[in-house]
């Protein structure tokens, strides 16, 4: 065995290529000479097929070819932009259609186009930059994987076993395009929970929009989520877009949904159904593509059977189920919560609060109170009678 074949535990595997062409001679040849470069190659007649293989073969870099039968270039990329978005991929054109590539490059997220007939020494030169991408991709990935190991997901905190689950589930429906219905008491931190959702999906960098169903009255519920035209009714002055069309792009959270009038519910079902939105006295529609979360306080089930919640809308939405633990049932994460919170408190105050005295620690772990304090997500207080001491420098 001569020092080539020797291999070793810091060696990194090779970085795998999937390339998409129906060309059989032109998909081979790829395959040929990209394999001689070092890398892991699979090849696909079509869209369709690069999709199916893409689950097992787990590619780092895409290359595919734009026009192929059943799904072609523009069909793959839409799913690697929902689905994959950090999937970089390099797109094939022939002669003519580089104003098409170009388009399609920063229409759908590729990462480069490459004109026939293809340049070994310039397609060696975009796999080895797209591999750089790929690996800093996966170097985050694992980077926030271990930071929630350590029992922080964006501004959630907790190292309990049920906040660990929590945060395993979001990181698992983050990236996906489904509806998340979150659960829980007040306090639990269910609007933290769908802006977590939001910044690790592949809408983070699109607005993330909340709207409390409780706290509007019903005559302005519909103008809220809808907007509405200038004169639909009045005191409507001016055009006013909704929270549909404010969240365009990105991720809107309907908070506390049980509370939304049941009319309006009806009509938000539509909207769910058919992506556009129509504002209040306006006679045409409106396209809009946006994400979806829903929360509430309140038993989804039980709301369902006192008629507060039309049950065709809590299964539109509940596509996945989040259910958020109180803090009394993962009082071991009451310690780093509390350190959150002192160091929240020293970066707004300006103070040097250094901790917490055990004698109130193990006071809190005792108190069975059920007040809240939704922006540390806890649902727990302190008792009235037990001074939290605070140590400073």
């Amino acid at each position: 065995m001569g020092p080539r074949d020797m291999k070793t535990e810091d060696t990194p595997p090779p970085v795998r290529v999937l390339i998409a062409d129906d060309e059989e001679n032109q998909r081979n040849g790829l395959r040929s000479m990209i394999s001689g470069w070092g890398f892991a190659t699979q090849v696909a007649a079509d869209g369709q097929e690069a999709v199916e293989l893409i689950p097992t073969f787990e590619p780092h870099i895409i290359l595919t070819d734009l026009m192929m039968p059943r799904l072609d270039g523009y069909g793959l990329l839409k799913h690697l932009q929902a689905q994959r978005p950090a999937l970089p991929a390099i797109v094939l054109t022939a002669f003519g259609n580089i104003e098409t590539a170009m388009n399609t490059m920063l229409d759908l997220g590729a990462f480069w186009f490459l004109e026939k007939p293809i340049q070994p020494r310039v397609l060696r030169m975009l796999l080895e930059r797209a591999a750089a991408q790929a690996r800093l991709s996966e170097q985050a990935e694992v980077l926030q994987r271990q930071l929630s190991y350590q029992g922080v997901l964006g501004n959630l905190v907790g190292v309990s076993e049920p906040m660990r689950e929590i945060f395993s589930l979001i990181q698992q429906v983050a990236p996906t395009r489904a509806q998340v219905l979150i659960t829980g008491e007040s306090g639990t931190g269910k609007e933290l929970v769908a802006r977590a959702i939001h910044q690790h999906s592949p809408r983070a960098a699109g607005p993330f929009v909340a709207i409390n169903c409780a706290a509007l009255p019903e005559s302005l519920m519909e103008s809220e989520l809808f907007g509405h035209e200038k004169g639909a009714f009045t005191g409507a002055l001016e055009r006013r877009a909704g929270c549909f069309e404010l969240a365009q792009g990105g991720t809107l959270l309907l908070d506390e949904l049980a509370d939304m009038p049941i009319g309006t519910q009806a009509k938000l079902l539509r909207v769910l159904e058919d992506s556009k939105v129509r504002r209040l006295g306006a006679k045409a529609e409106t396209s809009v593509d946006v994400r979806v979360l829903a929360s509430t306080n309140r038993p989804p089930d039980d709301a369902v059977k006192k008629g507060m919640l039309r049950e065709d809308l809590y299964y539109r939405l509940n596509v996945f189920d989040l259910k958020l633990p109180p803090l009394r049932q993962r009082l071991e994460d009451l310690p780093v919560l509390c350190e959150a919170i002192l160091r929240d408190a020293n970066d707004k105050n300006g103070t040097r609060v250094t901790g917490i005295d055990a004698d109130v620690l193990i006071r809190l772990t005792r108190h069975t109170g059920p007040a809240t304090c939704a922006s540390c997500a806890t649902s727990w207080s302190a008792p009235p009678s037990s001074p939290a001491r605070a140590r400073s420098r």
